[in-house]
């Protein structure tokens, strides 16, 4: 059958609209769970006793968690900050190289700054919060495990557990307290941009690992070993029915009945709850229509009371603001909801302004205040907080050593060993003798921001390079130790051309990086349009070599035509900065001895058909190509017929679409690109600068869909999205007469001149200068620029190969943030810049 993206959505549509009848909530459904710890009497008449010396501001400064970004540690002292974070697209100082030192410097300063008493202040050490999901990725020279659903193919809770405490260690050597991990989604819908975070597509294997992974991270609830100078706290995320969101859609709508979100999304929590886990992260998504954040009755009612959980609950990257009636700076209904502690990010000096007038005016209890910081401060004196002392003089503070260290990379090297899984192996091709003229194509093979996917140092992973990861290995570097050693040889060559026929190619390739809604499909069929890695693989079996595929995804994907032309078949997910376990399982030894077989079992079923985004087991006619748990040995002697490479998910874009160039990151094959007095720089990376500007991060709806721009004046710079080798054919949209549309947030106003500019074969063209404009906008609000795209086709932009859409130039200081550049068909009778008449 032949299914359509429009029948699929008006299947999905009918689903919904009978989801949203369910039954109102019954708590009666869920277990009724004692807390970890058992009270301490002792403990909490000193919070009361805290809590009894505290003004309301610096209540509400402890309910607050602010980005690295947009704080100082004289912030810290001033407002009496509980929390301070750096999203995956920010750094230290804006210096993504800043030294263990460096960090350990500043975690000294904030500690300081908040138990600074000479102006009236209490007190209380801040805790500070990183996303160390697979190592501590935000580190230069970490070591780096595979991505969580590799990890779920091991089936191994024990090695689980070994690498939360080797995370732990790399994240205290930085004075560092808190990690945000584990994620304990479980991704119903391949198509979620997230779903490399999840370790499966059933709670079963979540539930498993969840108790050994914070019990690493942590140390084991109710011995001496909990908390103690071994371990920093975790959070356990997102609470909840993240991974089952409608059409896989990140931050979308969980339509599932109650009964089901137990079952599929909850689970997991109830050993994590067990371990002991000090903090749980509210999720960004709906449940039928509401918003978690906003959801009293999940946080408090459910987690809080019927769950015992008695640590904080944590909110994520201003996602408060998603409630309706709420903004950044002000949400009074996730407060009353149960949100104990805000990750407000930049504008969190207002929301404590508004919070303190919401209690003052009755909007806010001051007792769920007071609940919220006994929580904070229950948690920060479990973790020992009160007694450890400045972060530098701690246990693990600036040993260099465990960054990366040996026996921490001996794990790394066995999970990805452990996790790779063989789904093909006609002929029992491997394991192959290292002692041959081995051929290594694809991109993925010497691609390190490929192999280690998103959350890798940068938000996405994009643009990491191989001196990113000091004492790492390339997948292709594994290969070619094995190969040598035996007296082979191995080449290199992306493309797959050779000048010594080879005995074998092993192609590597798979899914660019990527985080989050960025990473969000519509389609699971892999390079759909393009077919480029199914058309190199041919190429090599049409002159009779025997082809490995090897494929780097953060999900099950369609790759029928891709497994159809290679002998054996691979799915190594995303394995981290130890690349050379690959090569452990692919050779044999110098003896031609089987080193490590294939352990690795599916945690995902893998798709049959295009159609199957939704595929999980248990599932009312379940037929998969290979099915959860499935898994090749080299005992197997299995061979795969061909398998049907038409694809049934088939849809067309409506003419009337937009085209987008930019939401947070380029889209397509589009990058940024600075280029000032003759200098010119690729940027893949979330943040760049050259002479006189400089790009970051930041968010206009959602975490990173924005980008802050800022010319020093020092001379002239631009900031375009183009491609050194891309062209695209964008003539059409002339013909539906859109327009050129962007949103605009003005910081500082442009001193000079600041022209928007496409691309064309005679240099700058149609210089349109928007400074007049922007200089009417409000400050610090966002407001829609559109140009009629006849401004740019008379100026002699050659639409029909468009090297660089969109262009932003000045010469003066200016400082302005953009978001949502798209070419918007029929909107050019509306653009604020016509050139039509």
């Amino acid at each position: 059958m032949k299914l359509t993206y429009s029948s699929f959505l008006l299947g999905s549509f009918m689903s919904f609209a009978s989801v949203n009848t369910v039954a109102k909530n019954d708590i009666t459904l869920w277990p009724t769970l004692e807390p970890a710890i058992k009270k301490n009497a002792e403990l909490e008449t000193r919070i009361t006793h805290l809590i009894s010396q505290m003004s309301l501001e610096q209540k509400v400064g402890q309910m607050v968690q602010a980005e690295i970004t947009w704080v100082t540690p004289q912030d810290v002292k001033k407002y009496h900050l509980g929390s301070v974070l750096n999203g995956g697209g920010t750094f230290l100082h804006n210096n993504r190289n800043a030294s263990v030192s460096d960090w350990v410097s500043f975690m000294d300063e904030l500690y300081l700054a908040s138990m600074d008493t000479s102006q009236g202040g209490l007190a209380i050490p801040v805790t500070y919060g990183i996303d160390a999901v697979h190592g501590n990725n935000k580190f230069i020279g970490a070591t780096l495990y595979p991505h969580n659903i590799g990890l779920g193919a091991t089936r191994n809770p024990d090695l689980i557990y070994k690498i939360g405490e080797a995370t732990a260690k790399e994240v205290l050597l930085a004075g560092i307290d808190w990690t945000f991990a584990p994620t304990l989604a479980v991704a119903r819908d391949d198509r979620w941009g997230r779903t490399y975070e999840s370790y499966s597509e059933d709670p079963e294997i979540v539930a498993s690992y969840a108790k050994e992974m914070i019990e690493g991270l942590q140390g084991k609830v109710n011995t001496a070993n909990f908390l103690d100078d071994d371990h920093i706290y975790s959070t356990a995320k997102h609470w909840v029915g993240d991974g089952g969101t409608y059409q896989g859609i990140d931050q979308g709508d969980n339509q599932e009945s109650e009964s089901d979100l137990i079952k599929n999304h909850a689970a997991a929590y109830l050993p994590a709850l067990k371990a002991g886990v000090q903090s749980i992260m509210a999720s960004h998504n709906m449940w039928n229509g509401l918003r978690l954040h906003g959801s009293k009755y999940l946080l408090t009612d459910v987690l809080k009371t019927r769950l015992g959980f008695d640590g904080f609950i944590v909110g994520d990257w201003n996602s408060h603001s998603k409630i309706p009636g709420c903004s950044n700076d002000s949400c009074p209904q996730a407060v009353n909801a149960g949100l104990d502690m805000f990750m407000v990010v930049e504008d969190w000096k207002a929301f404590i302004g508004n919070t303190v007038d919401q209690v003052k005016d009755g909007i806010i209890p001051v007792e769920r205040i007071d609940d919220a910081v006994r929580r904070i401060l229950r948690v920060k004196i479990r973790s020992g907080l009160f007694d450890k002392g400045l972060p530098s003089t701690r246990k693990y503070a600036n040993q260099k050593q465990l960054l990366g260290a040996p026996e921490h990379k001996a794990i790394a090297r066995q999970a990805v060993r452990e996790s790779l899984v063989l789904l093909k192996n006609n002929n029992n091709l491997l394991p192959l003798n290292p002692n041959s003229e081995v051929l290594i194509a694809g991109d993925g093979a010497e691609n390190m921001s490929k192999q280690t996917g998103g959350w890798t140092i940068n938000w996405t992973g994009e643009g990491n390079i191989k001196s990113d990861f000091p004492g790492g290995t390339s997948i292709f570097d594994g290969i070619k130790q094995a190969v040598n050693k035996a007296g082979g040889n191995a080449v290199l060559s992306p493309d797959g051309s050779f000048d010594v026929k080879p005995d074998v190619a092993i192609v590597v390739f798979g899914e660019n990086p990527y985080a989050e809604w960025i990473g969000d499909l519509k389609s699971i069929a892999y390079q759909a349009h393009s077919h480029r890695d199914a058309k190199l693989i041919e190429s090599l079996k049409s002159q009779g070599i025997k082809v490995v595929s090897v494929f780097l995804s953060g999900r099950p994907l369609w790759v029928n035509r891709e497994i159809n032309a290679s002998d054996s078949f691979v799915a190594a997910w995303l394995p981290g900065s130890e690349g050379v376990g690959v090569a452990d399982v692919l050779f044999k030894d110098n003896e031609g001895n089987i080193q490590f077989d294939f352990k690795g079992k599916l945690s995902f079923s893998w798709p049959k058909y295009a159609s199957q985004v939704v595929l999980n087991r248990y599932d009312e006619n379940y037929d998969p190509l290979f099915a959860y748990g499935f898994g090749l040995t080299y005992k197997d002697n299995v061979m795969l017929n061909k398998l049907s490479t038409k694809n049934d998910f088939i849809f067309e874009t409506p003419v009337n679409t937009p085209y987008q160039i930019m939401q947070g990151r380029a889209k397509g094959d589009w990058n940024y690109q600075l280029q000032s007095g003759g200098q010119t720089k690729d940027i893949h990376t979330p943040s760049g600068n050259i002479k006189g500007l400089t790009m970051i991060e930041a968010d206009k709806n959602i975490q990173g869909d924005a980008k802050e721009f800022t010319w020093s004046g020092a001379n002239n710079a631009s900031v375009l999205i183009t491609s050194s080798w891309y062209r695209e054919d964008l003539s059409q949209y002339l013909i539906n007469k859109s327009a050129l549309t962007f949103d605009v947030r003005v910081e500082t106003p442009p001193r000079n001149e600041l022209y928007v500019q496409m691309g064309c074969a005679k240099g700058k063209c149609a210089e349109l200068n928007i400074s007049p404009m922007l200089k009417e906008f409000k400050l610090n609000t966002w407001n829609t620029v559109s140009i009629d795209l006849l401004c740019f086709a008379k100026s002699g932009v050659e639409f029909e190969r468009s090297s660089a859409p969109f262009v932003l130039t000045s010469e003066g200081a200016a400082k302005i943030r953009v978001a949502n550049i798209q070419f918007e068909p029929n909107a050019q009778k509306m653009a604020t810049l016509k050139c039509s008449e």
